[in-house]
């Protein structure tokens, strides 16, 4: 966490400095989504239903093993998943179908994981209006999801599903560049369901656990050492932090942190002098594979949601084949 994020998150008034900026985001962003309901900007549905999974937030909140767990579950009620995603810090300007070719850079970090665990055909492209029709066009996907697409209001939803990072909350509330927040609070009151990722949030409904498994190495060969090992953890996501007390609860004892920012697009260099062996996230290890040595390893989480959850959406999904 850089010392901006650290004023959102931990009530710093220097970050009230730039209030009025804020309120000039507040504007924008209310205007821009009031202007999509009254039709002052287009908007454009697809032929099948459309789940958004997103965040008021910037910063991570697991929308990632999120959606893995989304897209297993559709499969299981007898639904053909397909996602979308912007593929950030990719240079795209048309649909791109995500294959295990691709680099990070080329397609994004998170879009490459959610292809190659997901089983489930990806698309990314900025425009995800054209990303879902490509989607549809080229695959027999008879449900998208939308990742981190809940701001993205030119493609029109059916449900919208928005994550809440338990630990962190909302911060100090305010809107950029004061505050962590993309959208005001009461944008919440709108959304078909709000989940809190590892711990409680006082307006979500639902709530998801992430759950570790065995270390796995990044070389696919390496086994994880059956004898206990210190580790160096390495990390450019969202909340670093969770990733910290994940690794510890799950007993493995860290000898040192080496964080990036979000998304940061990893090389050899920038890995050269880190003392292994190494453990990382899994969002991270997909850029990291090309150079990784026999003692990198990357620690799989799983989401797991409450079984309210299961039946509310089981129930939306019984409505969407009733239609």
């Amino acid at each position: 966490m850089n010392w901006w994020e650290k004023g959102w998150y931990r009530q710093h008034s220097f970050t009230l400095l730039f209030w009025p900026l804020s309120l000039l985001y507040r504007l924008v962003a209310v205007i821009r989504r009031f202007g999509y309901q009254r039709g002052w900007f287009v908007s454009f549905s697809v032929e099948k239903p459309v789940v958004i999974v997103g965040n008021i937030s910037v910063g991570g909140t697991g929308k990632t093993p999120f959606t893995l767990w989304l897209c297993k579950f559709l499969a299981e009620q007898g639904f053909t998943p397909g996602i979308v995603s912007r593929g950030y810090g990719a240079r795209i300007t048309a649909p791109v179908r995500v294959t295990s070719l691709h680099l990070a850079a080329d397609v994004g970090d998170e879009p490459l994981l959610l292809a190659s665990k997901s089983h489930c055909p990806v698309v990314v492209c900025p425009d995800r209006v054209a990303a879902a029709q490509y989607l549809l066009e080229t695959t027999d996907c008879d449900i998208v999801i939308s990742d981190d697409g809940l701001q993205h209001y030119r493609l029109q939803r059916d449900l919208e599903l928005v994550l809440i990072d338990g630990q962190r909350g909302l911060g100090n509330q305010q809107l950029l560049p004061a505050g962590p927040l993309r959208e005001p609070v009461s944008r919440l009151q709108s959304v078909d369901a709000v989940i809190v990722n590892s711990g409680d949030f006082e307006s979500a409904q639902y709530k998801m656990l992430l759950k570790p498994v065995k270390p796995l190495a990044l070389d696919g060969q390496s086994q994880w050492p059956e004898q206990a090992q210190a580790v160096t953890l390495v990390a450019a996501i969202g909340n670093p932090q969770r990733f910290v007390d994940t690794v510890k609860n799950f007993g493995i004892e860290v000898k040192a942190s080496v964080f990036f920012r979000d998304h940061f697009a990893f090389d050899e260099q920038s890995l050269a002098n880190i003392e292994g062996p190494v453990l990382m996230t899994e969002k991270d290890a997909v850029k990291c594979r090309a150079f990784a040595k026999p003692n990198w390893y990357y620690l799989p989480v799983e989401a797991d949601l409450s079984d309210e959850f299961k039946f509310w959406l089981q129930h939306q999904l019984r409505q969407w084949r009733e239609d």
